[in-house]
This record gives structure tokens, C-alpha cells and sequence, in this order.
């Protein structure tokens, strides 16, 4: 504040502040900005097949047969691409009520169990997953919209879960070194 009562503006209190200070970008690392991509290609993908198929349909009242199939694909690939990111970021969601009323110990229980069953899930998603790309593959069968070899979409299944494992492999070491 000024003399007068007034408010002085910013830098302004006597001395040269400068320039504000810029905080340096944030560096992420290449394994999450390959997920990142990952991420917004299959968005922009699912935008252009989605965009394309409504101009279509609205100059020519024909439909594109393999949108939905590639958009449900892509969805589902980037929901599992999006959740090997919040895994590995730490930002997935969780209700954290009764966590939060306990102590340290209790939280990295709670912690540890919560990676357990996790990491318990996407490693029965692995091998479920495989099973099912396998029989794809045995029984040689084809999506209903196109006629692909399903597998090319059941595939990503597994491999994508075996990313999330990954990551939930490592957030248990980093919580057992006493890193999160």
C-alpha cells in the first residue's frame, strides 16, 4: 500500500522486481509422451472418421459402414492408453474418504492394496485377452462390419494391459522404496 492508502501497482513497493520469473517447461518422460500421442491420435482419429461420416451421410445420405467399428476400436484403445497414463502419473480416479481419516500406515496400506488389486485385474485382462486374440486367430474370425481379422482389434487388448501392469509393477516398487 502506498502512503496515500492507495494500492500500488505490481513491482511497484520500492524495488525492481524485473521481469517475472517463468517457470521452466514441464519435461515428461518420453514413455508418457508416447502414450500422450498415442492418446490424441486415436481422439483426432475418432474426430475425422466421426466428421467424415456425418458430412457424407449429409450430401449423400449414405453411410460409411466402417465408422462404428473404428471408433469403437479406437475408443477402447484409448481408454486403456489413458489409463496406463493415469497409472503412471498417479492421477487415476479414487474415492479417498476413509483413506485420508487414517494414519500414514494405514494409507500406505490402503495404497499398496489398491496397486495389488490393480495390478491383479489387468493381469487377468492379459491373459483373458490372449486367449481370446488366440482364438480369433484359431477360428479365423472377422468383424461384422468390415470382415478384418478380429484379432487386429483383440490384440491390443493384452498388449495394452500389459502396459497398465506395467506401470502398476512400477508404482508398487516405487511405493516399497517409499517413492510415492
Amino acid at each position: 500500500m502506498a502512503a496515500d492508502g492507495t494500492r500500488e501497482p505490481d513491482g511497484a513497493a520500492g524495488e525492481d522486481a524485473g521481469p517475472p520469473a517463468r517457470r521452466p517447461p514441464s519435461r515428461r518422460p518420453p514413455s508418457l509422451r508416447i502414450e500422450e500421442a498415442a492418446g490424441a491420435a486415436a481422439m483426432a482419429l475418432i474426430f475425422l472418421i466421426s466428421f467424415g461420416n456425418v458430412v457424407v451421410r449429409y450430401v449423400t445420405d449414405i453411410s460409411f459402414a466402417f465408422t462404428e467399428e473404428f471408433s469403437v476400436f479406437l475408443l477402447v484403445f484409448m481408454t486403456f492408453v489413458g489409463a496406463s497414463l493415469a497409472v503412471a502419473t498417479d492421477s487415476h480416479i479414487r474415492i479417498t474418504f476413509f483413506r485420508d481419516r487414517l494414519g500414514p500406515r494405514g494409507r500406505f496400506v490402503c495404497e499398496a492394496l489398491s496397486l495389488l488389486a490393480s495390478t491383479a485385474m489387468f493381469s487377468l485382462i492379459v491373459w483373458y485377452g490372449a486367449q481370446l486374440t488366440l482364438d480369433d486367430i484359431r477360428w479365423e474370425e472377422t468383424s461384422p462390419g468390415l470382415g478384418l481379422p478380429r484379432w487386429i482389434y483383440t490384440i491390443w487388448l493384452p498388449v495394452l494391459s500389459a502396459a497398465i501392469v506395467l506401470r502398476l509393477l512400477g508404482r508398487l516398487r516405487r511405493l516399497g522404496l517409499g517413492r510415492v
